[in-house]
């Protein structure tokens, strides 16, 4: 079983056919480091900016759920005081019929 992609280290890049040791290929395996580190910094700088965009992008949702709460218990009050009134109102309640069930829907 392997392990989850976020702890797999990142394996060098291997030559298939072997060099002979020489100058020229050290100064070869340095200038292939120096490409793979220069990649890997950009990459790790990419990764901060799309970190940064996301914390800003939950940032901004935590903030809209805050205001639809607020907004939404303002109009659950709202409702409760409306409804409140017109049950304390002097309407006279009208006889109504038993064949029929009437309920109240509220949206």
């Amino acid at each position: 079983m392997q392990p989850p992609l976020s702890r797999r280290s990142i394996p060098p890049k291997v030559s298939a056919v072997p060099r002979p040791k020489t100058e020229a290929s050290a100064y070869l395996d340095l200038y292939q480091l120096a490409v793979e580190k220069k990649r890997l910094q950009q990459e790790l700088q990419m990764l901060e900016v799309r970190k940064q965009q996301l914390q800003q992008r939950l940032t901004t949702i935590d903030q809209k759920m805050g205001q639809l709460n607020e907004q939404a218990s303002s109009l659950t009050e709202g409702l409760e005081v409306a409804h409140i009134r017109a049950s304390d109102s002097a309407v006279p309640e009208t006889p109504q019929s038993p064949s029929f069930d009437t309920f109240l829907l509220e949206y």
